[in-house]
């Protein structure tokens, strides 16, 4: 994609003009110095890419021209990563950009025995799946669900359906199998804990909800790392 590429929160297929929020608008007047009748993508994240050219350049109301629109479906295999929230923020937000890159569906902050920080900002966190989302040019934005604590997540209905359910923890007296050697589903959540590792309960009553316990290789990965190595090793092999 040659043109600019936006993000807007809403679109729907009769829509022929749209007009962008303030701070997209100013970006493109502004920042970019945009003129009318110029070209830009737009996604809304629900798979619709759209080609636009610039009706009106207003610096906080900027109008675009709908003159292309494709949708493209979703991967058929979905991918949900239920990871603990972490101490230092700045590297659960960098684990939301590289799974973003990669292509996670859904991420689920947990909330686990051993998980020390709790606070979430939805709006922060939520803006930085978007830029990850225009930087590596897809159209689909991953679904972030609030925190939710570890055994309420595994007693959902969604998730006692899901055909894939992997659990990866470091207790060295517990049987594992390689994550690589495991037939990937349709549909298929793994679950990462925070930097003390589960709880050996936690682990106990994921095993009891059909939960496979395994590993994702021979070093002790930090929390952010192992849910990029699940995300990766999930998606691509």
């Amino acid at each position: 994609m040659s043109f600019p590429f936006f993000y807007i929160e809403d679109y729907r297929t009769t829509q022929n003009q749209i007009e962008l929020d303030e701070d997209t608008s100013r970006h493109i007047v502004q920042v970019l110095r945009m003129k009318k009748g110029e070209q830009l993508i737009l996604t809304d994240g629900k798979g619709n890419l759209l080609t636009t050219t610039i009706a009106d350049d207003h610096k906080k109301h900027c109008t675009v021209q709908v003159i292309d629109s494709r949708f493209t479906p979703h991967a058929s295999r979905k991918i949900s990563i239920a990871i603990s929230l972490l101490k230092n923020t700045s590297r659960f937000e960098w684990f939301l950009e590289k799974a973003t890159e990669i292509g996670v569906n859904e991420i689920i902050p947990l909330i686990c025995k051993r998980t020390e920080k709790q606070k979430f900002r939805s709006d922060r966190m939520k803006s930085i799946l978007i830029s990850a989302m225009l930087q590596s040019q897809q159209v689909w934005l991953p679904l972030l669900h609030e925190p939710i604590g570890f055994e309420l997540l595994l007693r959902q209905q969604e998730i006692v359906q899901t055909p894939g359910k992997f659990i990866a923890h470091c207790m060295e007296d517990e049987v594992k199998s390689q994550l690589t050697d495991q037939p990937i589903n349709e549909s298929t959540i793994i679950l990462i804990g925070p930097e003390g590792d589960f709880a050996k309960e936690e682990v106990g009553f994921a095993m009891q909800n059909n939960f496979k316990p395994v590993t994702l290789g021979g070093t002790r990965l930090r929390t952010e790392t192992a849910g990029i190595t699940a995300a990766v090793l999930l998606r691509h092999v």
